[in-house]
């Protein structure tokens, strides 16, 4: 089935939810060409009282090195919106990584009184709990769900996220791999919704530029990693691409053994960790010195803001800091915390209008009739049709005297891709 059908399929079963809330809205459009009014201060919120913000972010398990800067960005965000004079509470929650336990959490938000929700980390954690937010019409907003499987299924009408499908990383990685001279990769990757997509897209982008790559796909929940690493070995790979979580620190230490140096070894935003050297050997700091990861970024100015209060680690600090504005300035334009009017309205404040940055600033536009653009820490967002980022930033990284260094910047647009 092409896109657009597609899409039109899964905003279509929306539309009867959503004609009230139009009606009730239809007055704090604007014409984004018109002349800017003088912008009052904002009023407290839409009606409804506060929005109550459910978070769920991995502060345990596999993924909980990435969860510090999401966790404390959504705490500035909230700070910030009511610094503004907005009115938002958050509930919070633990899902441990773990597609089993995430979904009672998000009923224990849900019962809680949470209207939106701001999680999950791993594509896989979404996936166990979308069709109940679905179901009950909750939008969702993922800081760092790369999964292609979003983009496509009927059950993510309410979700969006403001991080890009993995399409984007994989142009990104594909060409550095391929710049440095590699024409056998080998891609170790989890058997799960997004190690199974991504390390596709990788295999197919890297076969495009004429490069042999073979996916060495493992069960997720794998506590030995000695027959991937031994496939890998008896392929002779010149460059591996690990597609990983924080398992991926076994595998290379399996793969240093075998006589892969660091400096053929590549990797993506599952197991980027200011720490990983220690976790592959705590007796020698450089163990990974010239290793080169991915990841997506964020404005400088946010991302040195976040640093001062996470010992430097931002990643998806700035995706997850702009989950929570553009859910709550949605809620403000839709003059309504119900969930079709939320969703309705998360398109139309991230493009189209008149470019704003701060939450006072972009609700003292909605509160003056204007239509706006929220211009994100994280970039121009601009989401699409399907509550996907058109816009891309990704740093490059490198494992340098012990030490992760940002060494590149690197913006993808989407619409190009094709």
């Amino acid at each position: 089935m092409e896109k657009g059908a597609l899409v039109r399929r899964r905003f279509l079963k929306l539309a009867a939810a959503t004609a009230v809330a139009a009606l009730a809205v239809a007055g704090c459009g604007g014409d984004s060409d018109s002349p800017t009014p003088a912008q009052p201060a904002p009023s407290a919120g839409p009606a409804g009282g506060e929005l109550v913000v459910g978070r769920i972010l991995p502060e345990t398990g596999l993924l909980s090195t990435l969860s510090p800067a999401m966790v404390v960005a959504v705490d500035l965000a909230v700070e910030d919106i009511k610094a503004a004079g907005g009115s938002i509470r958050l509930l919070r929650a633990d899902s441990q990584t773990d597609p089993d336990v995430a979904p009672e959490a998000v009923n224990r938000l849900l019962g809680e009184g949470a209207e939106v929700i701001v999680g999950a980390s791993a594509s896989g954690v979404s996936q166990s709990f979308i069709q109940t937010l679905y179901d009950a019409q909750i939008p969702q907003c993922s800081p760092s769900n790369t999964s292609p499987s979003f983009s496509t299924q009927q059950n993510a009408a309410f979700y969006f996220r403001t991080v890009p499908p993995d399409q984007a990383v994989t142009l990104t990685l594909v060409q550095i791999v391929a710049a440095d001279g590699a024409t056998n990769v080998a891609i170790p990757a989890r058997a799960d919704d997004w190690g199974n997509n991504l390390s596709r897209l990788l295999a197919d982008r890297f076969a495009d530029l004429g490069v042999n790559a073979e996916v060495f796909a493992y069960d997720d929940d794998a506590t030995s990693f000695d027959p991937t690493v031994a496939a890998i070995e008896a392929m002779g790979p010149d460059a591996v691409v690990l597609v990983t979580f924080a398992e991926g620190a076994q595998i290379i230490r399996g793969l240093l053994e075998a006589g892969v140096p660091p400096t053929a070894m590549y990797a993506t935003d599952g197991v980027y960790d200011l720490n990983l050297p220690e976790m592959v050997d705590p007796n020698n700091p450089n163990v990974l010195d010239g290793m080169v990861m991915t990841a997506a970024g964020g404005s400088s100015e946010f991302s040195d803001r976040l640093s001062d209060l996470t010992d430097g680690n931002v990643l998806y600090g700035g995706q997850a800091y702009d989950c929570v504005m553009i859910l709550a300035l949605a809620a403000r334009a839709a003059g309504t915390h119900d969930g079709p009017a939320i969703i309705e309205q998360v398109g139309k404040v991230t493009s189209g209008g008149q470019e704003c940055r701060e939450y006072s600033e972009c609700a003292g536009l909605i509160d003056a009739g204007v239509d706006i653009d929220y211009e994100g820490v994280s970039g121009p967002l601009a989401l699409d049709e399907v509550g996907d980022p058109t816009f891309g930033r990704y740093v490059v990284a490198q494992f340098i005297d012990g030490a992760l260094a940002v060494i590149d910047s690197q913006d993808v647009d989407l619409t190009a891709l094709g």
